[in-house]
């Protein structure tokens, strides 16, 4: 599903078929979840292959390394151009990209001394689909901020979302939604949460949930439309009273929400704000401009 035998990525430095990477079972990364990752999109728009806010994604790998004390000595630009080299010994345009941050072998629980990076891509549809999602109300709280640093995307923070996914599914729904350690909405597992009620969007602020890029692109949408957006911690009992709700993350792009632990909103999603935002943030991917989006 994410390569072939012809599938080229890049490796501590050289560019390698996937099907002859490597790695040691000893390594940190591996017992204890110790790295840290990206998501990433490339977009074959009108100006040719173009990587999505690739400056801050990997900006934010490298702050998601640093707050744990993993030693990165990646530039930016470096690897950006190695990014698009990817890209182009793969023939992809329209691409998912994932940089991963790991490191050497290490049983105890102190930082590296040596770490590694991968960069490989592949054709990825949107990660939750086309239709409107069933969520529910997860049994999984998001982790504590004093416990670890949440704003990180850290590979071992996301045994907690394959929990809370694992259970939705088992339940019969698409995905969770999650709360954080106070009882106020948080994030789904692997994506930001919007809801919209009386024509003005809401979404939970930073501090117990990942500061998603896609999710900043939503708010600067907003400021350009003139929706109103509010940043507030809010008590699920709240979103029985919201008009309609979305998630928006890099995979799953802008994913409409019909229903939450079965409950349906008011609005259909044809005339919902988050419609709306799923044109406008498709024309800015694309490099098209959004001035025709009417609300």
């Amino acid at each position: 599903m994410y390569y072939t035998k012809d599938t080229t990525l890049f490796l501590n430095g050289k560019f390698i078929k996937a099907v002859d990477a490597t790695t040691d079972l000893y390594s940190q990364t591996l017992h204890y979840g110790y790295g840290v990752f990206e998501g990433i999109r490339a977009y074959n728009t009108a100006n040719g292959t173009k990587i999505y806010k690739a400056v801050e994604h990997f900006e934010r790998l490298r702050n998601s390394a640093e707050s744990v004390n993993i030693p990165f000595q990646y530039d930016t630009d470096e690897l950006i151009r190695v990014t698009y080299q990817v890209l182009k010994k793969n023939n992809l345009s329209d691409a998912y990209i994932r940089p991963l941050v790991y490191c050497s072998p290490n049983m105890s629980l102190t930082q590296p001394k040596e770490v590694f990076l991968m960069i490989c891509a592949w054709e990825w549809g949107k990660y939750l689909g086309d239709k409107l999602l069933k969520l529910c109300l997860s049994s999984y709280q998001r982790p504590n901020p004093n416990s670890v640093k949440v704003e990180a995307k850290v590979t071992g923070h996301y045994v907690n979302s394959i929990l809370a996914t694992s259970e939705a599914k088992v339940r019969g729904y698409d995905e969770a939604l999650m709360l954080d350690m106070n009882g106020t909405v948080a994030e789904a597992p692997g994506a930001n949460f919007f809801f919209e009620k009386d024509n003005v969007l809401y979404t939970p602020p930073l501090g117990h949930i990942l500061p998603g890029i896609t999710r900043q692109a939503v708010i600067n949408i907003c400021r350009e439309l003139e929706i109103p957006v509010k940043e507030k911690s809010f008590k699920p009992e709240e979103l029985e009273e919201a008009d309609s709700a979305f998630l928006c993350g890099t995979a799953a792009e802008i994913a409409g929400v019909e229903s939450i632990d079965a409950k349906p909103f008011r609005k259909s999603w044809s005339e919902s704000i988050g419609v709306v935002i799923q044109e406008a943030y498709k024309c800015q991917v694309l490099d098209k401009s959004f001035s025709h989006v009417i609300i």
